[in-house]
C-alpha cells in the first residue's frame, strides 16, 4: 500500500523498519510504532491516511504475537535500554569512521538511521538532553558528509560550527541497503572537543555519550558497603534496575565496558542511596 502524501514525513521510520525487519525485528517494531504515533499526529482523518495507519497497526499487532517472548517488547524498560543501546552502537561506528577520515555511504547511512533511532526512543517520554544532543549532531554530520561527497569535496573529520549546513530532508530517499554496523564498536568514548585546526563548536563541546561511554574492560568496580541508614525510594529502585537492564542489553551486543559501567551505577545508587 502506498504512502500517502500527508504521511511523507514518516517514510524514513518505515523504510528503517523494513532493513531491520530480519536482523533486528525489536528495531523494526518500535520504528513502526512510532512512525503510528507520528502518523496519528499528522492526519489520522483522511480516509486513505487512516486506512494506511490502520494497516499499519495490524501489523504491529502481529509483530507484536510474534515477539512475545522477546523482553524488549513485553518490558518498556528492556525496550528502551535495547534500542539506546543499538543507536548509540549506529552512532559510535559513525563518530570513530568519520574521525578517522574514512568517509563512506555506509557511515553515512549510520549516522542518519541513528538520529531516526533516537527520534523513535521518545516513545518510551522524553528524551535526555544527551540524546538530543547527539541526534541533532548526527543528523548534521549525515547532511553535511552527503552533500559534501555530492559536491566532490571532502568532508572535515570530528565536530566543528554547524552553522550554514540545512539538514536535507530528501537523504535517504535515495534507497541504499541496510546499513551494516559492526559488532566490534571503538572502546574509546568520543570525547568530542573540537579538532585541532577547527574553530570549537559551541553546542557540541561538551557531548556526553550515555550508556555508551566504554570504560576499559578491566575497569576495576568500586564497590562500597551499604552505608549505615541507608534509605532506598521506590525510585531509586526503579533506577537501579533501569541500569541492570542497560547493562543486560549492552551484553547482548558483547559491550563489556558499557556493561560495568551500568553494573557500577546500580552497586553505588544500592549501597550510597546517591547516583
Amino acid at each position: 500500500m502506498a504512502l500517502p502524501p500527508q504521511l511523507k514525513a514518516i517514510q524514513h521510520y518505515l523504510r528503517t523498519a523494513q532493513e531491520h525487519e530480519k536482523r533486528e525485528p525489536v528495531v523494526a517494531y518500535y520504528c513502526r510504532l512510532y512512525a503510528v504515533q507520528m502518523g496519528m499526529k499528522l492526519d489520522s482523518k483522511t480516509p486513505e491516511c487512516r486506512k494506511f495507519l490502520v494497516k499499519l497497526m495490524d501489523q504491529l499487532e502481529m509483530m507484536k504475537k510474534e515477539l512475545s517472548d522477546n523482553e524488549s517488547i513485553t518490558q518498556e524498560i528492556v525496550g528502551n535500554a535495547h534500542i539506546e543501546n543499538y543507536a548509540l552502537k549506529m552512532f559510535l561506528y559513525a563518530d570513530s569512521e568519520d574521525r578517522s577520515g574514512r568517509f563512506h555511504k555506509n557511515m553515512i547511512k549510520s549516522f542518519y538511521t541513528s538520529s531516526l533511532l533516537f527520534d523513535v526512543l521518545s516513545v518510551f517520554g522524553e528524551l535526555s538532553d544527551e540524546n538530543i544532543q547527539q541526534r541533532k549532531y548526527a543528523k548534521w554530520k549525515a547532511a553535511y558528509i552527503h552533500n559534501c561527497l555530492k559536491n566532490g569535496e571532502t568532508p572535515q573529520p570530528g565536530p566543528m560550527g554547524m552553522d550554514g549546513e540545512a539538514y536535507d530532508d530528501e537523504f535517504g530517499a535515495e534507497g541504499g541497503g541496510p546499513s551494516e554496523a559492526p559488532h566490534n564498536l571503538p572502546q574509546s568514548q568520543p570525547s568530542f572537543h573540537g579538532h585541532p585546526n577547527q574553530p570549537p563548536a559551541s553546542n557540541f563541546s561538551n557531548i556526553q555519550i550515555p550508556p555508551g561511554s566504554h570504560a576499559p574492560a578491566n575497569t576495576p568496580a568500586e564497590i562500597t558497603h551499604p552505608e549505615g541508614d541507608v534509605r532506598l525510594t521506590p525510585e531509586d529502585f526503579t533506577r537501579a534496575q533501569k541500569y541492570c537492564k542497560y547493562a543486560g542489553s549492552a551484553l547482548q551486543y558483547e559491550d563489556v565496558g558499557t556493561a560495568i559501567q551500568n553494573l557500577q551505577k546500580a552497586l553505588k545508587l544500592l549501597t550510597t542511596g546517591k547516583e
